[in-house]
């Protein structure tokens, strides 16, 4: 069954900065007033021609009208109104598709009303348990890092200007041909830019410049894979500030500490696009088969790289496999995440104890494979490799996480870790949380659904002490 498409608010918002009338547009477009009408009140979906007019018209990348920021903001609200705690009636999936479609600012508001009730409950919380002072302000100081987060998911986690630019400039430096990265880097540093790159101990600085000396100091433990990453940021914020700048100024975020995440959230992207040039890379993870350890040694990067610069291969027109990437510690908090599937990860609280990455801990240096299911239906190849960090001394605790990748299983044969598998046979039945998990017959359920009655029998006892009811 063809998908309908409805892209009522962002005509809307084009036609607003173009500042023409209705009647204007329509007459540009070809098509009656009242169709455009229609078309922006979502009444009416657009057929291939008129997207194809939209597109030429308002001279738009197709990527801008495509229904993937839709699905997340449906999926975010479904997170963000089973987390209320109010005991109501949960509501339906339709109303709110309805508010996406017809009110997606609205919709964006309340998410961020969302979050930041989230973060005073947190923090008063910790108030209540009489932490200190210094802790609350750092939990509450998470607010910009998740607006930042949501910068880069509603952008599908690629900034096209920026990663354009970073090719381009890879392209200068010679980091397209043959030779270590961090060996160009470093020549680049000292003869176009005049930064020398010394190195030496620094404790847990990994990378620290001295604008008056032109020094670049890197911590001589870290791996030459993490050097070359620390020289890319110094050369691309150094060459590419207009452009990082450019970006900020379009997001609007609402604190300077935001801002400044972001800032260093850009530098760090094209970083990572200036180590894998986009095509280059694009083109050898298909020749490998997504193989992230062939690729990392090819490009002279870490295996987390590697991950996520597969979840930005979103480029219009040389998309790649839609990716989910995922970074979590070993206590289960989520430390990155990205999803270019319809794959979701849990805002807040834990992850489903059945999916791959918890089992990933007690395999050091393995890579785990599983084929899973979400409740929608959707089944997924998910991989889980645990990393470390190693700390320059003894007395410094080793940095220990678990990296989970994956993509839809319609893609899963065009990745190396599929072989061997039966992709049509039973999956792992997996969810986002186990406060909006939809499941009635999961043994592993921490807690039940927020939005779910319960009943409790009082002369039988299960694995899970409760039923759910509809």
């Amino acid at each position: 069954m063809r998908y309908k498409l409805f892209v009522g608010p962002k005509v809307r918002q084009l036609r607003a900065r173009r500042g023409w009338r209705l009647e204007a547009c329509a007459q540009k477009l070809g098509i009656s007033v009242s169709y455009l009408s229609q078309i922006e009140a979502n009444q009416r979906p657009v057929t291939d021609r008129v997207l194809v007019g939209l597109i030429e018209t308002f001279e738009v990348p197709a990527a801008t009208f495509e229904a993937d920021e839709g699905q997340r903001l449906v999926a975010d609200l479904r997170e963000a109104v089973a987390d209320t705690g109010t005991g109501e009636e949960p509501i339906p999936l339709s109303e709110l598709r309805q508010i996406a479609q017809q009110a997606p600012a609205l919709a964006r508001r309340f998410l961020d009303l969302h979050r930041a009730n989230h973060r005073l409950a947190e923090r008063l919380k910790l108030t209540e348990e009489a932490v200190s002072l210094d802790e609350a302000t750092a939990a509450s100081s998470l607010l910009p890092y998740e607006e930042v987060r949501d910068f880069f998911h509603f952008k599908d986690n690629y900034i096209d200007a920026l990663d354009r630019a970073a090719e381009d400039l890879a392209q200068e430096i010679g980091l397209d041909a043959s030779g270590p990265a961090d060996m160009l880097m470093e020549m680049y540093l000292r003869e176009r830019l005049g930064v020398r790159v010394r190195y030496g101990p620094l404790g847990d600085v990994m990378r620290r410049y001295d604008p008056t000396t032109h020094e670049l100091w890197l911590n001589a433990s870290q791996p030459a894979a993490t050097r070359a990453f620390q020289m890319a940021y110094q050369v691309a914020v150094a060459n590419l500030s207009s452009v990082i700048e450019g970006e900020l100024a379009e997001a609007r975020f609402r604190s300077t500490e935001a801002v400044d995440v972001c800032r260093v959230g850009l530098g760090n992207y094209a970083a990572g696009a200036l180590i894998t040039p986009y095509r280059r890379f694009a083109a050898q993870a298909r020749a490998l088969r997504h193989d992230v350890e062939q690729l990392a040694a090819h490009f002279g990067a870490s295996l987390e790289q590697v991950c996520h610069r597969l979840s930005t291969l979103q480029r219009p027109g040389h998309r790649g496999v839609p990716f989910y990437f995922v970074r979590l510690d070993y206590a289960g908090n989520i430390t990155k995440r990205h999803s270019a599937t319809r794959f979701r990860f849990a805002r807040f609280g834990g992850a489903c104890p059945l999916w791959n990455v918890h089992d990933a801990v007690a395999a050091p240096d393995r890579f785990l494979v599983q084929v899973a299911a979400m409740p929608d239906g959707v089944r997924y190849l998910c991989v889980a490799r645990a990393v470390v960090k190693r700390s320059e001394n003894y007395l410094t605790p080793d940095r220990r996480y678990v990296l989970g990748f994956g993509c839809e299983i319609e893609h899963a044969h065009e990745l190396v870790y599929s072989e061997g598998l039966d992709l049509k046979g039973p999956a792992a039945p997996i969810g986002t949380s186990c406060r909006i998990c939809e499941r009635n017959d999961c043994a592993q359920r921490a807690f039940p659904p927020v939005d779910r009655r319960l009943s409790v029998p009082a002369h039988e006892r299960r694995t899970v002490p409760f039923r759910l009811g509809s």
